[in-house]
């Protein structure tokens, strides 16, 4: 038990040399994830719908 009490104790001080974004920083940084993600996903389905009707013609 002493080891987990050291240990969060020795987590703690760490934490307290991270450098943590400003709030803003955070919003922003969320924001350009979500964009990024939702770009990356409209890409990927574009290609599969071009894919997928591509091979419906060579089928048919």
């Amino acid at each position: 038990m002493n080891r987990f009490i050291n240990y969060l104790r020795d987590t703690k001080g760490e934490l307290k040399h991270v450098s943590w974004p400003s709030r803003e920083q955070a919003i922003v940084y969320t924001v350009l994830v979500i964009a990024i993600s939702v770009a990356v996903a409209l890409f990927i389905a574009a290609f599969d719908f071009l894919f997928g009707e591509g091979l419906n013609l060579l089928i048919k």
